[in-house]
């Protein structure tokens, strides 16, 4: 199992903090960094400066780190155009040398489209667009020559398909959620990976279970993972003082993500990795305490 250090910097993060945090996780050894991709807090709380863009910051992080991959959980396809996006994809990785990952999904959070002027459509006109998306991002990444598509939603005309990304065919692409009919298809056609996010041991399991049966009848497999809130500490005082900095109460974050001792936190990873999970996203709230990252990294890491 490999684990990703994930970020959500709409709830008060600048970039400097950003590059901090993944500068170090990569020193400490983790698999990837990501972050949320998001123009709004969630939630009451001090906005701070307010959200970075996803894209910009990728881009930055892979000229100011050199080995840990990047991505997104999840790029909503209702913020950017499908050409637009597949070209900002493609350039970052270009520029990290081929470490890019895009995490995409249909966008949910309508307070964020109102603040910003972006439409946000109903759930199924989402859906429609997200898979023309799908199709038409990965279809310009591996385009040989000129690429054109026809849909309900979008048309492409003569593109020429650049630039091309590092990663080839192309790089990663992550659909996550919870869905029980459109997301098991739509990861089975066009996904690498499977994420099911800030669930249950249980619903997790059904989720993974529900996107194996649609990838075997596609004929393709999946990587499955799971992103989850951690809060580790060497004894109880701890946990309850990182729990505490980042709002949430330790018992219920023992139920419904990774809480506790390096040992617990273990045991629940090895729970994951009997469903299947081959990576987990560890969901870092307070990123200004870099010494969680290393506890994780000494007491957890080495062990999975």
């Amino acid at each position: 199992m490999k684990l990703r250090i994930f970020t959500e910097p709409q709830q008060g993060a600048t970039y400097d903090d950003l590059l901090a945090v993944a500068q170090a996780a990569e020193r400490l050894g983790f698999d990837a960094f990501f972050r949320s991709d998001h123009y709004q807090r969630i939630g009451p709380g001090d906005p701070g400066a307010g959200s970075t863009d996803a894209w910009v910051t990728l881009g930055a992080l892979a000229r100011e780190t050199s080995t840990i991959r990047l991505g997104t959980l999840v790029t909503p396809a209702t913020f950017r155009l499908p050409g637009p996006l597949a070209i900002s994809v493609a350039q970052v990785d270009q520029m990290s040398g081929g470490r890019v990952e895009l995490g995409f999904g249909t966008g949910w959070f309508d307070g964020e489209h109102s603040a910003y002027g972006i439409p946000f459509p109903p759930l199924g006109e989402r859906f429609g667009r997200f898979e023309e998306q799908l199709e038409i991002v990965t279809g310009l990444w591996t385009a040989k020559d000129s690429y054109s598509f026809e849909g309900r939603y979008y048309r492409l005309v003569d593109s020429p398909a650049l630039p091309k990304p590092v990663q080839r065919p192309r790089p990663p692409v992550i659909i996550g959620g919870f869905g029980a009919k459109r997301t098991p298809r739509l990861a089975a056609a066009y996904a690498d990976e499977y994420n099911v996010p800030f669930r249950t041991l249980a619903d997790t399991g059904q989720a993974f279970a529900r996107v194996r049966e649609a990838a075997d009848e596609a004929g393709r497999g999946l990587i499955l993972s799971a992103a989850q809130t951690v809060v580790v500490g060497a004894d109880q005082a701890e946990i309850e003082r990182r729990a505490a900095a980042i709002g949430q109460d330790p018992g219920a974050l023992s139920e419904g993500g990774l809480c506790g001792t390096p040992e617990e936190v273990l045991a629940k990873l090895g729970a994951f990795a009997k469903l299947g999970a081959e990576r987990i996203y560890l969901q870092v709230l307070d990123l200004a305490d870099l010494e969680h990252l290393e506890l994780i990294a000494a007491e957890v890491l080495p062990h999975v």
